[in-house]
C-alpha cells in the first residue's frame, strides 16, 4: 500500500467524479442510499441502544456505499447486497469492521460526553435519546457551546475513520493501523480535503439558493421543502459516492471483488 499526495484542486475533482458516477446509476445509488438511511433511522427509533448500534454499523455501511461506487465505475449494476460487503469479504475483514465500528461508537460517545460538560448533557441527550429541538433550547448559550464542542471534537474523529473502513476491507489492515493511516493520509492531503469540503458546502448552499429562488418565483414558500427534500437526498447520495474517489486517489486500491 502506498500513500499518494494529490494537489489541492483534486478536491474539486473528487466532487465532480462523485456526481458523474452517481448519474451513471442514479436510481441504484439513490436506492442504496435510501436503504442505508432507512436502516439507520429504524435503529435510531430505539432509545440510546439503537443509536449506539447505528453508530457501530456506520463504518460498515459507509464501506458498502463505497463498494457500490466501485461497482458502478466498473460498469456494473450495484445490487442491494453490496451494502453488506463488509461482512461478506472474509472472517478477518468482518472482525476488523466490527472492531472499527465499536471504536467509532466509543469515540462518538466520548465526544458527546465531553460536550455534556458544557450544558449538563442537553445536547447529547437530544441526539441519543431524542426530543423536541425548540427555539428556546437553541438560544441557550450552554447548549450552543455544547454543539460547538461536539463539532470541533468530531473533526479529528472523522479524519481517523475517513479511510479506515476501506483500508480494513480492501487492504486487510488492522483497525488500529487503519485509523493511523487514515489520519496521516487526510493530513498529508489537507488542502485537497479542504477544497473537497468547501466545494460540497458550495453545492449544498447553491442547491438551497436555487430552491428558494424557484419558490419565490412560484409565489409558494412551502415549495422550498418540497424541492429541498429530494434534492438534498440526491446531493447526500452524491456525497457518499464521492467518498470512494477520495480513497481511490489517496491509496493504491486492490480492485478485487467487493462481495
Amino acid at each position: 500500500m502506498k500513500l499518494r499526495m494529490v494537489p489541492a484542486r483534486q478536491g474539486a475533482q473528487w466532487v465532480k467524479m462523485g456526481m458523474r458516477t452517481f448519474f451513471k446509476q442514479p436510481l441504484a445509488l439513490s436506492g442504496l442510499f435510501f436503504m442505508f438511511m432507512a436502516a439507520m433511522s429504524v435503529l435510531s427509533m430505539v432509545p440510546v441502544l439503537g443509536n449506539i448500534i447505528a453508530l457501530a454499523l456506520l463504518p460498515a455501511a459507509t464501506l458498502g456505499l463505497m463498494a457500490a461506487t466501485q461497482e458502478t465505475t466498473k460498469g456494473k449494476f450495484p445490487m442491494p447486497t453490496v451494502l453488506v460487503s463488509a461482512f461478506r469479504a472474509g472472517r478477518q475483514q468482518m472482525r476488523g469492521m466490527l472492531v472499527l465500528g465499536a471504536l467509532y461508537a466509543a469515540g462518538f460517545l466520548l465526544v458527546m460526553g465531553v460536550s455534556a460538560l458544557a450544558d449538563g448533557g442537553k445536547f447529547a441527550r437530544l441526539y441519543l435519546v431524542g426530543g423536541e429541538l425548540s427555539a428556546e433550547l437553541l438560544m441557550q448559550s450552554d447548549f450552543e457551546w455544547a454543539a460547538i464542542t461536539a463539532m470541533v471534537l468530531y473533526l479529528p474523529l472523522s479524519l481517523l475513520f475517513w479511510h479506515a473502513p476501506a483500508l480494513v476491507h480492501w487492504h486487510g489492515i488492522s483497525p488500529v493501523k487503519s485509523l493511523f493511516f487514515s489520519l496521516v493520509a487526510c493530513l498529508r492531503n489537507f488542502w485537497a480535503f479542504l477544497v473537497f469540503g468547501l466545494t460540497w458546502m458550495a453545492v449544498f448552499l447553491g442547491t438551497g439558493l436555487i430552491a428558494a429562488v424557484i419558490s419565490a418565483l412560484l409565489g409558494s414558500p412551502q415549495m422550498v421543502g418540497v424541492i429541498l427534500f429530494p434534492a438534498g437526498m440526491a446531493m447526500a447520495a452524491m456525497f457518499f459516492t464521492s467518498l470512494y474517489f477520495t480513497y481511490d486517489d489517496t491509496f493504491d486500491v486492490i480492485t478485487g471483488d467487493t462481495a
